[in-house]
């Protein structure tokens, strides 16, 4: 498999752009939907922040280097990635208090209605921000098989909030048909992008949405804790509002007056003082995920799985698929069940194959296309196979849990 591996990497299109990434030697890195690559341009850049605009140009660096308007910049980069016109996404905060924005914004505009819509298993900070609204008695949490979500949508459901790609699972729902019975039913619909934006096609007004938000760190490769993203779709905007009355989110936020009057668009999802060094970091991997195009990523994740289980499958190993068997109803990771899970993720890591473990027994392994070759898939299968087979899983230190698994 090795041989064939390396003949599929000298004849794929995308190979080259594997140069452009940080990636340590003798290292197969298949957490990229978790933390993605260092682009080798985003050291130089955080420099050139920190040294030059920051420590010669100072204070004047909000207009001299533009700093005021880098999350609008940023945004309009991102919204062809996702199917979004330039106007509707902005750059700012967490995933987590983006969502809280979008979730308050929608119960406002249904007033008559309270229930949000998700499934049981869906990424916890969706349902948090859910539960911390319910706590105000802004809101009604139900919850719904995924399965069965588009039967259980009526005329009490104010949101239908879900994630595309399951950050388990990996599983993909179907948005456009989704989309569509909950606004037969007058719900609006919040997508989490966070497994999605920058790793495969999306359209968010093809299919009609609402609302998005998405994570920077994982296949934009933004860095740790990058900023996140939302999406508000242009119809939405002149009724857009949302708690977090910052003044970033003002119309003048300079002319400092005393009563809040909201910025127009999705500018008004501003809040605090933008992160500058951090965004500047997402910057690049925005630049350079744009460059490749999430199409052909995509494409070469969906060979990448499929040669990885072939491998798998080659070595005679039998572990149990989560995923989706067909790699068109998945994201770009596959998920594996296995009581002993972390133990056997441990084992891997130290054998230079890094994935990572998804409580209570998944084993979870990114395919990350812009920085993986077809030869780490067949290294990073010979790998789980040596370690199922010899029991090595077993040793303690590949049992003692860490704080991030």
């Amino acid at each position: 498999m090795l041989e064939r591996a390396r003949g599929l990497d000298s004849t794929d299109p995308l190979g080259h752009f594997r140069d452009r990434f940080v990636l340590p030697q003798d290292v197969v890195y298949l957490d990229g939907n978790s933390l993605g690559a260092l682009p080798k341009e985003t050291a130089e850049r955080v420099n050139q922040v920190v040294t030059g605009e920051w420590g010669d140009g100072l204070i004047r660096s909000w207009n001299d280097a533009d700093w005021i308007n880098l999350p609008q910049r940023i945004g309009r980069k991102i919204a062809p990635l996702i199917g979004a016109d330039p106007s509707e996404v902005i750059v700012a905060d967490s995933v987590s208090v983006n969502l809280f924005k979008l979730i308050s914004a929608a119960l406002k505009m249904r007033p008559e209605r309270k229930v949000i819509l998700s499934e049981p298993g869906n990424f916890p900070t969706d349902l948090y921000m859910i539960q911390g609204l319910q706590e105000q008695g802004l809101a009604e949490q139900k919850l719904i098989d995924r399965c069965n979500v588009a039967e259980a949508l009526d005329n009490d459901v104010a949101l239908l909030l879900l994630t595309h790609v399951h950050y388990k699972s990996g599983a993909m729902h179907d948005m456009q048909t989704l989309t569509k019975a909950a606004h037969d039913v007058g719900a609006l619909v919040l997508w989490d992008l966070s497994h999605t934006g920058g790793a495969m096609p999306v359209n968010l007004n093809q299919v009609g949405a609402d609302f998005a938000v998405g994570c920077g760190y994982k296949y934009l490769c933004g860095g740790p804790g990058a900023p996140a993203y939302a999406y508000v779709a242009e119809r939405h905007h002149k009724a857009l509002s949302q708690p977090l009355s910052g003044w970033m989110g003002h119309a003048q936020p300079f002319a400092f007056q005393d009563e809040y009057t909201p910025a127009p668009g999705v500018d008004r999802l501003l809040c605090g003082t933008p992160q500058i060094v951090s965004m500047s970091a997402l910057e690049v991997g925005v630049d350079l995920i744009a460059e490749i195009r999430v199409d052909r990523l995509y494409a070469k994740s969906q060979a990448l799985s499929e040669f990885f289980l072939e491998c798998l499958s080659a070595s005679g190993i039998d572990l149990e698929l989560v995923s989706p068997a067909k790699s068109s109803e998945r994201g770009s990771q596959l998920s594996f069940r296995h009581e002993n899970a972390y133990a056997i993720c441990q084992a891997l890591i130290a054998r230079g194959v890094i994935g990572d473990f998804r409580d209570p027994d998944i084993l979870r392994l990114g395919f990350a296309p812009a920085y993986l070759r077809f030869e780490d898939m067949a290294e990073a299968a010979r790998h789980l196979t040596e370690v199922l087979e010899s029991a090595e899983w077993q040793r303690d230190e590949f049992n003692q849990r860490a704080a991030v698994t």
